[in-house]
This record gives structure tokens, sequence and C-alpha cells, in this order.
């Protein structure tokens, strides 16, 4: 082949995989699939509610011990997710516009995965159910009565972060009447209007969701606050505006670019190229290029410092808590900077919307 015929193949080739990135991701930039909808108003009261709202109160001390050193709190929840499943975890997708619960499902997922592995939690966590946190958001965490969360979709952090809080979690398992184990858009859709347990349920998994609550939420601002919250352990789950491009550079990171009103989940954060890993809920497959390290979660990019900074100025993204709050923990780094024993690579399966 004459080198001038291998540089055509060489540009078709990457013309073809930037077009099949962009048809993957415009498959998925739809409005089913973001649903963060800002209440500015409705944050700031649920803020006032809290002795510490802000993590620079709250997590003071783990701001002040902070090492800057690379975490990646992704590892905790595969370990966890083997234990529990018996399978590598592989990243859900959302059916219609319930990212906030989806974020915040991640979010207290992880961190619970993070007391398990430390010792604080004696079985490996299950699956927090969406549609719970979906619902609850909607309805009771806003006090409307069942049937007033409207058909439309969408919700805010600060409205998930009351009803995780002040109410708490469901479980993927058979609950209150309820099979819980897969994700239901339809059943999403429902509860987002009638609330957690869907029409007529008259409180009863509210009651079973408040023998599990997240007590300890506080709001994130800055990178900083975000990169000292994951070296401790606690997860962001962030909402914000802030849009992206569907291809990894070299080193895993995405480019900002246009707008996405959404909701993901900040996991990981590294030091070298200052970033925060965001996990997404479109499944493992619309975002392609290199990962790093090379068990990044499929479905994931990296964020630059300054883009993250833009998107927690926004003012509704939330560090989850461990059982016992915020303070600050010396993770085992050095080990989680290794790459995980084969068992616990995330594997290339096919999609199910299951555990």
């Amino acid at each position: 082949m004459r080198p001038s015929d291998l540089r055509i193949l060489i540009a078709a080739v990457i013309v073809a995989a930037a077009a099949a990135a962009g048809y993957a991701l415009s498959r998925r930039t739809t409005a089913e699939n973001f649903g963060y909808t800002p209440n500015p108003d409705g944050v700031r009261e649920f803020l006032a509610e809290l002795d510490e709202p802000l993590f620079a109160q709250a997590g003071a001390e783990a701001i002040r011990e902070a090492k800057g050193v690379d975490t990646f709190l992704y590892r905790s929840l595969y370990k966890a997710h083997q234990a529990r499943y018996g399978r590598p975890f592989v990243v859900g997708e959302q059916g219609i516009g319930d990212c906030v619960s989806w974020g915040w499902h991640h979010g207290i997922w992880i961190a619970q995965s993070i007391d398990w592995e430390l010792g604080r939690l004696p079985e490996p966590p299950l699956q927090p159910a969406t549609e719970s946190i979906y619902g609850g958001s909607r309805v009771e965490a806003r006090n409307k009565p069942e049937g007033g969360g409207g058909w439309s979709d969408g919700s805010y952090g600060g409205a998930a972060a009351r009803w995780c809080r002040d109410w708490g979690v469901i479980y993927r398992e058979k609950v209150g009447g309820h099979d819980l184990t897969q994700y239901s858009p339809e059943r999403a859709k429902q509860w987002g209007n009638y609330g957690n347990g869907g029409k007529g349920d008259g409180g009863k998994l509210d009651a079973e969701a408040k023998r599990h609550p997240a007590r300890y939420v506080s709001l994130v601002r800055t990178w900083g606050e975000a990169a000292a919250a994951i070296e401790s352990g606690y997860p962001v789950v962030v909402c914000s505006m802030q849009g992206f491009t569907s291809l990894r550079d070299a080193d895993g990171f995405c480019k900002a670019s246009g707008t996405w009103a959404h909701c993901m989940c900040f996991i990981a954060v590294r030091y070298a190229r200052p970033g925060l890993l965001c996990l997404n809920s479109w499944g493992p497959d619309y975002v392609g290029g290199p990962r790093w390290p090379d068990d990044q979660p499929a479905g994931s990019f990296w964020v630059e410092k300054a883009v993250a900074d833009r998107m927690l100025s926004g003012g509704d993204s939330f560090a989850v808590g461990s059982i016992d709050g915020f303070g600050f923990r010396e993770l085992n780094n050095g080990n989680w900077f290794q790459p995980p024993p084969p068992k616990l690579r995330p594997e290339r399966i096919v999609h199910e919307n299951r555990p």
C-alpha cells in the first residue's frame, strides 16, 4: 500500500470512529436522558435545615488533612459488587429524565461500599433503587401529596439530598410488596408522580426507607472541596448544566462542550493532570476513547479542574458521607492505585438493566 493510500485509510478510520461516537452520543442527548431541573430556592431551603450545610464546615477536617493523593473510590464498588452479586459492576442506563436519582444512587452505593470495605458495615451493600430516590425527591421531599409530582420529568440535587437524609434508601430487592430487583423506567415515571412506593402505597415504603437514612450530606462548591471529599472516601453527586464531548483524550478526559441539564457523580481524583472522574448513567458504551487507569469504569470520563469548578459553582452538588459523618479518613490509596485482580476488572458485556 502506498503511503498516500495508508494516510487516506487512517483518516477514514478516524472519521468513522468520530462519527460512531457522535451517533452514540446523539442517541442519548435527548430530554429523557437528562432531567436536572435547577431550583435554587429549594436548595437554599434545604440547606437552612442543616447544622453544617457546607462541606467546608462539615468536612473541615477532611479538607485540612487532605494529602493530594490520587484516589479511586470506584474500586470499593467493584469489590462490593463482586462480593454481593458475584459478577463485575457495569454501569446502568437511565430510561427517562431521572438522572438525579441515578447520580444519588451512585453516590450512596459507593459511600456504603467504602464503609463496608473499611469494616463499618457488616455486609456489602445492595444497589439502591433509583425509582425510590426519584419519587421521593419529587413528592415527599417537596411536601407534595400523592399524585402531586406531575408527569414531566426532572428533579434537583437538594430535593434528593433531603429525601435521602430525612427519609432514606430503598434497595434493589423485594420489599413492601414491590419487586425492585430490576430498574424500570415505567415505575420511575409512575413514582415520579405519586411518590416513593407509587399510587396507593400509603406511606408504607416511606417507613421502610426511614430504616436506612443517609444522614450526612453537605454542599460542595469547589474542586478543592470535592478532591478532599473524595480522598476521605466521600463521593460527590454533581448537578450542573455542563455538557461534554463523547470521546476521551489520551488521558481519559472529555472536553467540555454544550449544555447538559444533568446529574452525575464524581468518584475519583487525580493530581498530575488535575481532574475528577465523572460517572454517568447512560450505560457503558456511550463514550469512547482511552481510559486511565485501565480499570476506569466504562461510561465514565475525567473532567478538568477548571470545568469541575464551574460545575460545582452552580450550588447544587453534594458530598455523601459515611455512617460516621465527614471526618478525615486515610484510605489505603497505595493498594487502590495498583491494578485490581483480574476477577474484579469490569468486563465488556452486553448491557442489562440489572445490578
